[in-house]
């Protein structure tokens, strides 16, 4: 028994692990996702800015308008450039700590095979220890019977 109270306890720690590494999984994808939103919105920007900007070349806007625009489209190009590497991070941290997650998922469930395989060992051996018992009792009945 004292085997599988030790393994409860390591089963403890893992147990605690995995709700840590859930905890950090799951703020990571926030992360992710809000960045991800972000590059999302940034996208549509310049999508509408480009289709502006067609509207301009078709019609007979101002020069100074379509410089404008064009400049905007530049800095959004900039911006999007920079939150696709923030997405890239954000997504490469979630991936890890899934990985990590995965692991202590995969800890907790090989200490608690190992529990399970330990109390049916015990159970096994009480099982054994009683048979045994029980067929000296018998034994000794038979042998107590006959000699009468």
């Amino acid at each position: 028994m004292t085997g599988t109270a030790t393994l409860s306890k390591v089963l403890t720690i893992r147990e605690n692990e995995k709700k840590v590494a859930q905890k950090a999984y799951h703020q990571s994808m926030g992360v992710f996702e809000e960045v991800a939103k972000e590059l999302y919105l940034l996208l549509k920007k310049k999508e509408e800015a480009e289709q502006q900007y067609e509207r301009f070349i078709q019609s007979t806007a101002p020069i100074n308008q379509i410089k404008q625009l064009v400049d905007y489209l530049e800095v959004l190009t900039t911006e999007i450039l920079f939150v696709q590497q923030k997405v890239e991070v954000a997504r490469n941290d979630m991936e890890k700590k899934q990985v990590k997650l995965s692991d202590s998922y995969v800890e907790v469930k090989k200490f608690e095979k190992i529990i399970d395989i330990r109390k049916q060992d015990e159970r096994d051996e009480l099982k054994r220890k009683e048979d045994a018992f029980m067929n000296e009792i018998s034994m000794n009945q038979f042998l107590s019977h006959k000699n009468r």
